[in-house]
């Protein structure tokens, strides 16, 4: 049974990291001793070792042990064998580029499906939809494919944030920018504000978190969709 954590951001304003999913997380990995970390995605470019670190310094608040992808001279096993994993935040594009490359996407979904818990956020939550396509990144770097894992029915746009009526700024919002992708795609997108999360048990996606998403389908007008509904059925 699929059991992921699938998170808006990191780090919430005024907080540090990974504060806010505190609870969650103890729950989460409570049967694990050892968690694997992805730190493909390197935001600010930050190196995999000290990407990592930072990580490690999280976890062993809990007790937890973490080992970074890019630490095993056979990844492909490690992920089969991980007990527990973190696909961190940074650039999608990098991300998912290094993860098809490696020949490790299907690896990965093959881990979820199995049941292993997976904690995303940002780009780690990115690739959790059925393509990266609704990424706020830069494409920093050309991927061999656009198709990530495909553990919810549906792409995401995290950190989503709706448009400041007071502001000067006169550029695309993130809702026009969505609306462009269902131009030429179908699946709906959930943008995902700061400080929430989906929690996926099996086939049921449950929004967490103080604040609603927004909900975009092809054709049709966005709606809010409230703290605690199952997702689900946005297919």
């Amino acid at each position: 049974m699929k059991n992921l954590l699938i998170a808006s951001t990191s780090t919430l304003h005024g907080g540090n990291y990974l504060d806010y999913l505190l609870p969650e997380i103890t729950l989460h990995f409570a049967q694990c001793k050892t968690i694997l970390f992805v730190p493909y995605a390197r935001p600010g470019g930050i190196s995999h070792d000290d990407y990592t670190l930072k990580v490690k310094t999280f976890f062993a608040l809990l007790n937890k042990e973490v080992r970074g992808l890019n630490e095993f001279n056979n990844p492909t096993e490690a992920i089969e064998k991980a007990e527990g994993i973190f696909t961190g935040g940074g650039n999608t594009f990098l991300l998912v580029t290094q993860l098809h490359q490696n020949n490790q996407m299907q690896t990965l979904k093959k881990a979820i499906e199995n049941g292993t818990p997976y904690l995303g956020t940002s780009a780690g939550s990115n690739i959790c939809g059925l393509t990266m396509q609704t990424t706020n990144d830069m494409p920093i770097i050309y991927p061999p494919s656009f198709e990530t894992l495909g553990a919810i029915p549906f792409n995401l746009n995290p950190h989503y944030f709706d448009a400041d009526l007071q502001s000067k700024h006169m550029g695309e919002t993130r809702e026009t920018r969505i609306k462009e992708f269902h131009q030429f795609n179908q699946q709906p997108v959930i943008g995902l504000r700061e400080g929430s999360w989906l929690d996926v048990k099996g086939d049921q996606i449950v929004l967490k978190g103080e604040l609603s998403a927004r909900l975009f389908r092809q054709n049709q007008e966005a709606i809010e969709v409230e703290s605690g509904s199952e997702m689900g059925k946005f297919q």
